[in-house]
Protein backbone atom coordinates (compact mmCIF):
# COMPACT_ATOMS: atom_id res chain seq x y z
CA UNK A 1 0.00 0.00 0.00
CA UNK A 2 1.51 3.34 -1.05
CA UNK A 3 1.12 5.86 1.98
CA UNK A 4 0.22 9.28 1.92
CA UNK A 5 1.54 12.11 3.95
CA UNK A 6 -2.03 13.42 5.06
CA UNK A 7 -1.54 14.45 8.82
CA UNK A 8 2.16 14.44 8.17
CA UNK A 9 2.68 10.71 8.24
CA UNK A 10 5.68 11.03 6.34
CA UNK A 11 7.04 14.13 7.90
CA UNK A 12 10.18 12.64 8.82
CA UNK A 13 14.42 13.39 6.97
CA UNK A 14 15.46 10.78 5.14
CA UNK A 15 18.95 11.65 5.36
CA UNK A 16 19.85 13.57 2.24
CA UNK A 17 22.81 14.35 3.18
CA UNK A 18 22.66 18.18 2.02
CA UNK A 19 22.04 20.93 4.61
CA UNK A 20 21.19 24.66 4.56
CA UNK A 21 24.59 26.03 3.58
CA UNK A 22 23.78 23.54 0.31
CA UNK A 23 23.81 25.02 -2.98
CA UNK A 24 21.87 24.42 -6.15
CA UNK A 25 24.64 23.27 -7.87
CA UNK A 26 25.54 20.50 -5.40
CA UNK A 27 22.30 19.05 -4.84
CA UNK A 28 22.26 18.59 -8.70
CA UNK A 29 25.74 17.66 -8.92
CA UNK A 30 25.16 14.11 -11.41
CA UNK A 31 21.79 14.51 -12.62
CA UNK A 32 21.63 14.11 -16.28
CA UNK A 33 18.07 16.62 -16.81
CA UNK A 34 18.84 15.71 -21.10
CA UNK A 35 15.79 15.85 -22.71
CA UNK A 36 13.86 16.77 -19.77
CA UNK A 37 11.06 20.00 -20.35
CA UNK A 38 10.38 21.98 -17.11
CA UNK A 39 7.88 25.18 -16.46
CA UNK A 40 9.12 27.36 -13.95
CA UNK A 41 6.38 30.68 -12.92
CA UNK A 42 9.22 34.08 -11.94
CA UNK A 43 11.90 31.88 -13.75
CA UNK A 44 13.55 35.22 -14.30
CA UNK A 45 14.25 36.68 -11.12
CA UNK A 46 15.08 35.90 -7.51
CA UNK A 47 15.36 32.25 -7.01
CA UNK A 48 13.57 31.16 -9.80
CA UNK A 49 16.18 32.59 -12.04
CA UNK A 50 18.87 30.31 -10.00
CA UNK A 51 16.41 27.55 -10.48
CA UNK A 52 16.01 28.03 -14.44
CA UNK A 53 19.59 28.44 -14.97
CA UNK A 54 20.65 25.36 -12.94
CA UNK A 55 17.81 23.34 -14.55
CA UNK A 56 18.88 24.68 -18.11
CA UNK A 57 22.94 23.95 -17.04
CA UNK A 58 21.58 20.30 -16.33
CA UNK A 59 20.56 19.55 -19.65
CA UNK A 60 16.76 20.28 -19.21
CA UNK A 61 14.73 22.60 -21.71
CA UNK A 62 13.10 25.49 -19.55
CA UNK A 63 9.80 27.15 -20.30
CA UNK A 64 9.76 30.44 -18.44
CA UNK A 65 6.13 32.30 -18.30
CA UNK A 66 6.16 35.64 -17.76
CA UNK A 67 4.63 38.96 -17.30
CA UNK A 68 7.60 41.51 -18.37
CA UNK A 69 9.00 39.87 -21.98
CA UNK A 70 11.23 42.23 -21.81
CA UNK A 71 12.64 42.19 -18.54
CA UNK A 72 12.75 38.19 -18.82
CA UNK A 73 14.97 38.63 -21.65
CA UNK A 74 17.85 40.51 -20.09
CA UNK A 75 17.68 38.55 -17.07
CA UNK A 76 17.40 35.49 -18.99
CA UNK A 77 20.24 36.66 -21.47
CA UNK A 78 23.03 33.98 -22.66
CA UNK A 79 21.27 31.06 -20.72
CA UNK A 80 20.73 27.88 -23.41
CA UNK A 81 18.09 25.68 -23.53
CA UNK A 82 15.69 28.62 -22.10
CA UNK A 83 11.83 29.47 -23.46
CA UNK A 84 10.16 32.43 -23.00
CA UNK A 85 6.62 32.81 -23.43
CA UNK A 86 3.59 35.72 -22.27
CA UNK A 87 1.64 34.90 -18.99
CA UNK A 88 0.26 36.81 -16.20
CA UNK A 89 -0.20 34.70 -13.46
CA UNK A 90 -2.95 37.21 -12.45
CA UNK A 91 -4.89 37.24 -15.52
CA UNK A 92 -6.43 33.55 -15.87
CA UNK A 93 -7.37 34.64 -19.53
CA UNK A 94 -3.61 34.68 -19.62
CA UNK A 95 -2.82 31.26 -17.99
CA UNK A 96 -5.31 29.60 -20.59
CA UNK A 97 -3.61 31.00 -23.67
CA UNK A 98 -0.06 29.84 -22.23
CA UNK A 99 -1.40 26.11 -21.39
CA UNK A 100 -3.40 26.09 -24.14
CA UNK A 101 -0.35 26.53 -26.40
CA UNK A 102 1.91 24.16 -24.61
CA UNK A 103 -0.53 21.70 -24.75
CA UNK A 104 -1.20 21.87 -28.03
CA UNK A 105 2.84 21.79 -28.83
CA UNK A 106 2.45 17.58 -27.75
CA UNK A 107 4.78 17.72 -25.48
CA UNK A 108 5.39 15.95 -22.32
CA UNK A 109 6.06 18.55 -19.39
CA UNK A 110 8.55 16.72 -16.71
CA UNK A 111 9.14 19.07 -13.99
CA UNK A 112 6.51 22.11 -12.80
CA UNK A 113 7.53 24.58 -10.75
CA UNK A 114 5.08 26.38 -8.88
CA UNK A 115 7.68 29.20 -8.21
CA UNK A 116 6.44 33.02 -8.65
CA UNK A 117 4.82 34.84 -5.53
CA UNK A 118 3.91 38.21 -3.76
CA UNK A 119 4.30 38.77 -0.21
CA UNK A 120 3.74 42.07 1.92
CA UNK A 121 1.08 43.63 -0.53
CA UNK A 122 -1.75 45.87 0.76
CA UNK A 123 -5.19 45.06 0.34
CA UNK A 124 -6.42 44.51 -3.38
CA UNK A 125 -8.65 41.83 -5.45
CA UNK A 126 -8.01 40.47 -9.19
CA UNK A 127 -10.86 40.91 -11.38
CA UNK A 128 -12.71 37.63 -9.78
CA UNK A 129 -12.87 39.26 -6.35
CA UNK A 130 -10.10 37.35 -5.05
CA UNK A 131 -7.64 38.64 -2.34
CA UNK A 132 -4.23 39.34 -4.43
CA UNK A 133 -1.99 37.07 -2.28
CA UNK A 134 -4.31 33.93 -2.37
CA UNK A 135 -5.10 34.59 -6.34
CA UNK A 136 -1.43 34.73 -7.36
CA UNK A 137 0.66 32.34 -4.67
CA UNK A 138 -2.17 29.39 -5.13
CA UNK A 139 -5.08 29.87 -7.27
CA UNK A 140 -3.16 30.61 -10.20
CA UNK A 141 -0.79 27.86 -9.45
CA UNK A 142 -3.57 25.52 -8.87
CA UNK A 143 -5.19 27.02 -12.51
CA UNK A 144 -2.10 26.34 -14.14
CA UNK A 145 -1.49 22.46 -12.87
CA UNK A 146 -5.12 21.82 -13.93
CA UNK A 147 -4.49 22.97 -17.32
CA UNK A 148 -1.20 21.30 -17.90
CA UNK A 149 -1.95 18.08 -16.55
CA UNK A 150 -2.58 16.42 -19.78
CA UNK A 151 1.41 17.25 -20.47
CA UNK A 152 2.40 15.89 -16.98
CA UNK A 153 0.50 12.53 -17.31
CA UNK A 154 2.17 11.93 -20.34
CA UNK A 155 5.28 12.35 -19.28
CA UNK A 156 5.40 9.45 -17.20
CA UNK A 157 7.48 10.37 -14.27
CA UNK A 158 6.48 14.13 -13.55
CA UNK A 159 7.32 16.19 -10.45
CA UNK A 160 5.26 19.49 -9.53
CA UNK A 161 6.83 21.54 -6.58
CA UNK A 162 5.05 24.29 -5.07
CA UNK A 163 7.27 27.01 -3.46
CA UNK A 164 5.70 27.84 -0.38
CA UNK A 165 7.20 29.10 2.54
CA UNK A 166 8.06 29.16 6.78
CA UNK A 167 5.14 31.86 6.04
CA UNK A 168 2.90 29.49 6.19
CA UNK A 169 2.81 29.20 9.81
CA UNK A 170 1.81 32.74 9.93
CA UNK A 171 -1.69 31.45 9.43
CA UNK A 172 -4.17 28.42 9.08
CA UNK A 173 -6.53 28.44 5.55
CA UNK A 174 -9.57 30.37 6.95
CA UNK A 175 -12.33 28.49 5.01
CA UNK A 176 -15.05 30.79 6.19
CA UNK A 177 -12.99 34.34 4.97
CA UNK A 178 -10.58 33.47 2.64
CA UNK A 179 -11.22 37.19 0.62
CA UNK A 180 -11.27 39.66 4.16
CA UNK A 181 -14.47 40.51 3.39
CA UNK A 182 -15.77 40.28 7.00
CA UNK A 183 -12.37 41.14 8.99
CA UNK A 184 -9.67 43.33 9.02
CA UNK A 185 -6.54 42.56 6.65
CA UNK A 186 -3.38 41.72 7.68
CA UNK A 187 -1.03 41.45 5.06
CA UNK A 188 1.00 38.19 6.96
CA UNK A 189 -2.06 36.47 7.41
CA UNK A 190 -3.30 36.48 3.56
CA UNK A 191 0.26 35.73 2.77
CA UNK A 192 0.37 32.45 5.43
CA UNK A 193 -2.92 31.69 4.40
CA UNK A 194 -1.98 31.37 0.56
CA UNK A 195 1.21 29.39 1.60
CA UNK A 196 -0.99 27.16 3.48
CA UNK A 197 -2.73 26.56 0.53
CA UNK A 198 0.26 25.88 -1.29
CA UNK A 199 0.66 22.79 1.10
CA UNK A 200 -2.42 21.75 1.44
CA UNK A 201 -2.84 21.58 -2.58
CA UNK A 202 0.55 19.77 -2.73
CA UNK A 203 -0.78 17.11 -0.43
CA UNK A 204 -4.09 16.95 -1.82
CA UNK A 205 -2.35 16.75 -5.42
CA UNK A 206 -0.20 14.06 -4.46
CA UNK A 207 -2.24 11.68 -3.87
CA UNK A 208 -4.42 11.84 -6.32
CA UNK A 209 -1.66 11.91 -9.38
CA UNK A 210 0.69 9.33 -8.22
CA UNK A 211 -1.19 6.69 -9.32
CA UNK A 212 -0.25 7.96 -12.94
CA UNK A 213 3.48 8.48 -12.07
CA UNK A 214 3.12 12.21 -10.94
CA UNK A 215 4.51 13.24 -7.60
CA UNK A 216 4.16 16.81 -5.50
CA UNK A 217 6.03 18.71 -3.15
CA UNK A 218 5.62 22.12 -1.06
CA UNK A 219 8.74 23.51 0.22
CA UNK A 220 10.40 26.65 2.67
CA UNK A 221 13.16 27.81 0.38
CA UNK A 222 14.80 29.90 3.33
CA UNK A 223 14.81 33.55 4.21
CA UNK A 224 16.91 34.86 1.68
CA UNK A 225 18.31 38.17 0.19
CA UNK A 226 18.52 39.47 -2.35
CA UNK A 227 14.78 38.88 -4.53
CA UNK A 228 11.49 41.33 -5.01
CA UNK A 229 9.93 39.38 -2.69
CA UNK A 230 9.57 42.36 -0.77
CA UNK A 231 9.32 44.96 -3.37
CA UNK A 232 6.10 46.78 -2.05
CA UNK A 233 6.87 46.75 1.32
CA UNK A 234 7.06 50.18 3.44
CA UNK A 235 9.97 50.40 5.39
CA UNK A 236 8.34 50.85 8.38
CA UNK A 237 7.07 47.20 8.29
CA UNK A 238 10.52 45.73 8.12
CA UNK A 239 11.70 48.24 11.00
CA UNK A 240 8.61 47.32 12.91
CA UNK A 241 9.81 43.36 12.36
CA UNK A 242 12.69 43.75 13.77
CA UNK A 243 14.55 43.27 10.49
CA UNK A 244 15.97 46.78 10.21
CA UNK A 245 17.26 49.61 12.28
CA UNK A 246 16.12 52.95 12.38
CA UNK A 247 17.98 54.33 9.54
CA UNK A 248 16.44 51.45 7.36
CA UNK A 249 19.80 49.02 7.28
CA UNK A 250 19.59 45.69 7.45
CA UNK A 251 20.24 44.06 11.72
CA UNK A 252 23.59 42.16 11.39
CA UNK A 253 22.08 39.56 13.25
CA UNK A 254 19.27 39.20 10.31
CA UNK A 255 21.89 39.41 7.71
CA UNK A 256 23.92 36.31 9.00
CA UNK A 257 20.65 34.47 9.20
CA UNK A 258 19.89 35.17 5.22
CA UNK A 259 20.87 32.61 2.73
CA UNK A 260 21.96 33.12 -0.58
CA UNK A 261 20.26 32.57 -4.01
CA UNK A 262 22.09 29.33 -4.80
CA UNK A 263 20.95 28.31 -1.45
CA UNK A 264 17.61 29.43 -1.55
CA UNK A 265 16.92 27.23 -4.75
CA UNK A 266 18.22 24.54 -3.65
CA UNK A 267 15.35 22.84 -1.51
CA UNK A 268 13.71 23.49 -5.13
CA UNK A 269 15.65 21.49 -6.72
CA UNK A 270 15.86 18.97 -4.70
CA UNK A 271 12.64 18.34 -4.91
CA UNK A 272 12.37 18.76 -8.55
CA UNK A 273 15.35 15.85 -8.87
CA UNK A 274 16.46 13.92 -5.93
CA UNK A 275 15.97 10.24 -6.53
CA UNK A 276 15.27 9.59 -3.64
CA UNK A 277 12.14 10.95 -3.30
CA UNK A 278 11.31 8.32 -6.38
CA UNK A 279 8.70 6.75 -3.80
CA UNK A 280 7.72 9.71 -1.71
CA UNK A 281 5.40 12.07 -2.38
CA UNK A 282 3.04 14.93 -1.06
CA UNK A 283 5.69 15.90 1.77
CA UNK A 284 7.23 19.63 2.92
CA UNK A 285 10.62 20.35 2.56
CA UNK A 286 13.34 22.90 4.11
CA UNK A 287 17.05 22.76 3.61
CA UNK A 288 17.23 20.01 0.84
CA UNK A 289 15.58 17.92 2.99
CA UNK A 290 12.11 16.81 4.39
CA UNK A 291 11.28 18.77 6.81
CA UNK A 292 9.73 18.13 10.60
CA UNK A 293 6.41 18.33 11.76
CA UNK A 294 6.50 20.73 14.36
CA UNK A 295 3.32 21.73 17.05
CA UNK A 296 4.92 24.87 18.64
CA UNK A 297 2.89 28.07 18.72
CA UNK A 298 5.98 30.03 17.82
CA UNK A 299 7.46 30.26 14.21
CA UNK A 300 9.92 27.37 13.95
CA UNK A 301 11.92 24.88 11.58
CA UNK A 302 9.10 22.30 10.59
CA UNK A 303 5.55 22.22 9.11
CA UNK A 304 2.30 22.76 11.16
CA UNK A 305 -0.56 20.20 10.89
CA UNK A 306 -3.02 22.07 9.73
CA UNK A 307 -1.27 22.34 6.10
CA UNK A 308 -0.81 18.91 6.02
CA UNK A 309 -4.33 17.64 6.91
CA UNK A 310 -6.71 15.95 4.67
CA UNK A 311 -9.94 17.27 5.82
CA UNK A 312 -7.98 20.88 4.92
CA UNK A 313 -6.81 19.46 1.51
CA UNK A 314 -9.67 18.28 0.35
CA UNK A 315 -11.88 20.96 1.60
CA UNK A 316 -9.24 23.89 0.25
CA UNK A 317 -9.28 21.32 -3.80
CA UNK A 318 -12.90 21.83 -3.46
CA UNK A 319 -13.12 25.95 -2.75
CA UNK A 320 -10.16 26.01 -5.11
CA UNK A 321 -12.07 24.39 -8.32
CA UNK A 322 -14.99 26.86 -6.89
CA UNK A 323 -13.04 30.43 -7.02
CA UNK A 324 -11.43 29.33 -10.10
CA UNK A 325 -14.16 27.29 -12.12
CA UNK A 326 -12.28 24.78 -13.27
CA UNK A 327 -12.77 21.25 -12.44
CA UNK A 328 -9.50 19.86 -11.92
CA UNK A 329 -10.19 15.91 -12.82
CA UNK A 330 -6.89 13.91 -12.07
CA UNK A 331 -7.48 10.94 -14.54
Amino acid sequence: MVQTNYQGAMQKPIGSGFTAQSTSHEVIKGIDLTGKIAIVTGGNTGIGLETTNTLASAGATVIVPARDMEKARQNLDGIANVEIEKMDLIAPDSINEFTEKFIASGRPLHILINNAGIMWVPFRKDKRGIESQLATNHLSHFQLTAKLWPALKRANGARIINVSSQGHQFAPFNFEDPNFSHREYETLQAYGQSKTASNLFALELDNQAKKYNVRAYSLHPGSIGGTELGREAPLELFQNMGFLDADGNMLPEIVASLKTIPQGAATTLWCATSPLLNDIGGVYCEDSEIAVLTSDQEMSKGVKGYSLDQTNAKRLWTLSEELTGIKFNVK
